[in-house]
């Protein structure tokens, strides 16, 4: 596929500014990409513009990413109240942290740029002089955050904020000056704000720029994937175990799989077909999801991990057996369930990690018919000498090892 073409087949086209969008497949340009620092992790969201970078890289075009380390200090506005300002140590910590973990996801060695390294010598008369001089009021009022905020029952907006977009337009006129960059890539949210900067190149420097954004990515209640929602998957195992990212993506509706596994896997466009028709014969055995949750596993946590999750998405959801776990899958599964030690009764187990408040309520559980031990039902208590998973209902779990 060319790239126009992949990025029409992987979902990655919103509005742009080119004349058409074939005109992806010509020239081999330079572009960036940036995000604010106002928090240590990624998430879904982000990783959605990342796997699109990576079809640029794929094609020949030179990346450039940047981290807001100045546009952090104010905090890119919301439609519905004034961000909370975070301290220059945060934004230092959390850009130290957004770079690494960019680094790892692109899989190369980018070109990493932080704003703030030319806003602190910039003087705010000859910014206003150079830059403020190009926007008109009647631009920004039109903005649709701002008319949000000013509006009625809107929270109002400060004067930081509202003069976001003119800070973040800079950053593309800079590293135009600076590199050569002339195209911006974004989030279908972002558009307005990068405009400015290619606004910027023309009036100041007389030159084409261009901006191309993909859309934003929403849940199957139609929510926006991000922190700010609530919802947020994060890229750092620490606060997004890759268990629980593995089964995010397992958990993915019919409705949204065929749309995810093009954005989130670089699995080729032809196997996806494949995937795709196969799902929709059997759509009870979630191979699509299946693949997708795989897929993207790998992709941030690296083939062993993903492996290893899949393995133990089994054990906990299907019918292997935990004592067949690997090293590795067995350290992964103690991190994510609780663990008690090989010689204790069933009872105790579950008792000790609060799956029973009591041993009289651990007895009537068992008598019930809720407990197993390695897929076999127990009926009275018993002490568990190997490896063994205990399992209440459908979604309590004791690792005894």
């Amino acid at each position: 596929m060319k790239l126009s073409e992949e990025l029409m087949y992987r979902g990655f086209v919103a509005q742009n500014t080119l004349d058409k969008i074939t005109d992806l497949d010509g020239k081999k340009r330079s572009f960036y990409w940036g995000t604010d620092p106002s928090a240590d992790s990624l998430h879904t969201g982000h990783l959605a513009a990342l796997m699109m970078l990576k079809i640029f890289i794929k094609n020949g075009y030179k990346p450039y990413l940047l981290v807001g380390g100045a546009t952090g200090m104010i905090g890119d506005p919301k439609a519905s109240s004034e961000r909370d300002t975070k301290t220059i140590e945060e934004i230092r910590q959390n850009s130290l942290g957004l770079s690494k973990q960019i680094q790892h996801i692109m899989g190369r060695k980018v070109p990493l740029v932080n704003n703030y390294d030319w806003f602190k010598d910039i003087n705010v008369l000859d910014f206003l002089r150079e830059v403020g001089k190009q926007f008109s009021m009647t631009q920004l009022l039109d903005r649709e955050f701002v008319k949000a905020r000013i509006g009625k029952d809107g929270s109002g907006i400060s004067l930081a904020e509202f003069c976001y977009s003119t800070i973040q337009g800079y950053d593309f006129l800079h590293l135009y000056r600076a590199y050569g960059i002339d195209l911006q890539l974004c989030g279908a949210d972002q558009f307005g704000n990068c405009v400015s900067g290619m606004q910027l190149i023309r009036k100041l420097e007389n030159a084409r720029a261009d901006v191309w954004s993909c859309p934003l990515i929403l849940d199957a209640d139609g929510v926006k994937f991000g922190k700010s929602e609530g919802n947020a998957i994060w890229l750092d195992p620490k606060r997004t175990s890759p268990f629980e990212y593995y089964q995010f993506w397992l958990n993915t509706s019919d409705e949204k799989v065929g749309e995810l596994i093009k954005i989130y896997t670089e699995i080729e466009p032809a196997e996806i077909n494949e995937i795709m028709a196969l799902h929709a014969k059997n759509p009870g055995a979630r191979s699509a999801q299946k693949a997708l949750a795989l897929a993207a596993t790998e992709i941030l946590h690296g083939r062993e991990t993903a492996v290893n999750v899949t393995h133990i998405s089994n054990v906990l959801f299907g019918d292997e057996d935990v004592r067949e776990l690997s090293k590795d899958g067995l350290k992964l599964l103690a991190e994510t369930i609780p663990v008690a030690k090989k010689g204790i009764t069933a009872v105790e187990a579950l008792v000790a990690t609060d799956n029973a408040a009591s041993n009289s309520e651990a007895i009537r559980l068992i008598k019930g018919n809720a407990i197993s031990v390695n897929g076999e039902k127990i009926t009275a208590d018993a002490k568990i000498s190997e490896l063994s998973l205990i399992k209440k209902g459908k979604n309590s779990f004791v690792l005894v090892k």
